[in-house]
């Protein structure tokens, strides 16, 4: 006997439940961009790939979680020896992910200038026969904005991490010797 269940899912159809729209070639793969925190390299940031089993360890993880730094990067441009928190990221649509939501699920959500949103519009008008571009930040503007929640799910494409330790080599070091290597 089968029962009728009812499941919402707002706008995704039954293809959309299975994967089928998922993005393909991307799936099972991450891109981490590394803020480095020292001084002396001015706050440079390094995109590097995770993927196979370094991506599942990341997977339930939370923005704020401490990750090691064994587990980003590929072959020798791992970064062992580093803690890196997780700061942030964006799903395969470029939603972003937001501190305050519970979970890994979609959610639109009605916001003031924050994460997401920065809280002013934009007006072009004519102005001495040139086109001018003029801000305007009213007090009080929300937005309803779609947010992705706080965990890193299967859905996940990109995610920001900032250097809480230092390993024994430099970051600018490991990553070069990759980059050396592609330019040949």
């Amino acid at each position: 006997m089968f029962y009728a269940v009812s499941i919402n899912t707002g706008h995704c159809s039954a293809t959309c439940l299975r994967g089928v729209n998922m993005a393909r070639g991307q799936q099972g793969e991450l891109v981490a961009v590394v803020n480095d925190t020292n001084p002396k390299s001015n706050g440079r940031a390094y995109s590097l790939k995770i993927s196979g089993n370094n991506h599942s360890q990341l997977l339930g993880k939370k923005i704020g979680d401490v990750v090691d730094g064994i587990f980003v990067g590929e072959g020798d441009q791992t970064l062992s020896g580093y803690k890196l928190q997780i700061t942030g990221g964006s799903d395969k649509t470029g939603t972003p992910l937001r501190r305050d939501l519970e979970g890994g699920s979609r959610q639109s959500i009605l916001v003031t200038a924050s994460t997401g949103f920065k809280g002013h519009s934009l007006v072009f008008k004519n102005k001495g026969g040139e086109k001018k571009r003029f801000r305007y930040k009213p007090n009080g503007l929300r937005m309803r904005r779609n947010f992705r929640g706080n965990t890193i799910t299967q859905d996940t494409r990109q995610v920001n991490l900032k250097v809480i330790e230092s390993g024994k080599k430099a970051l600018s070091d490991i990553l070069a010797s990759g980059s050396e290597e592609t330019s040949e």
